[in-house]
């Protein structure tokens, strides 16, 4: 099972990871899409867009329009959220000009913290 995990985590955070990671010599467990807040995370992924990922988890490469048939959306606001949603790195274009998720497993893991006074 090929597992993606949406995770809330500092450029910091992310960095010490990779860092962590090739001086191992070991991968992560799994890979991750990380967003800088939980409010950034809500931004990109909006119901909608949530509603493209779950329809792409595990489906392959599939176009637009056949996107668009499985959500009972319009094309072109599918063709929309999909843009937003390989600019921020959740999904990929294939050479073909397909749209890719290539997990059939999505974890999500945030903490929310006080903020100090």
């Amino acid at each position: 099972m090929k597992t993606v995990l949406f995770e809330v985590a500092s450029l910091d955070e992310v960095m010490a990871r990779v860092k962590a990671a090739l001086q191992s010599g070991k991968p992560d467990e799994c890979a991750r899409v990380s967003f800088e807040s939980a409010a950034h995370l809500a931004r990109i992924m909006t119901p909608l867009r949530w509603g493209i990922v779950e329809a792409m988890t595990g489906a392959g490469p599939i176009g637009v329009r056949e996107l668009a048939r499985r959500l009972g959306r319009d094309v072109s606001a599918v063709h929309a959220d999909c843009s937003a949603l390989v600019t921020s790195g959740v999904i990929d274009r294939t050479s073909e000009g397909k749209y890719l998720f290539p997990f059939d497993h999505v974890k999500v893991q945030f903490d929310l913290h006080a903020r100090a006074a």
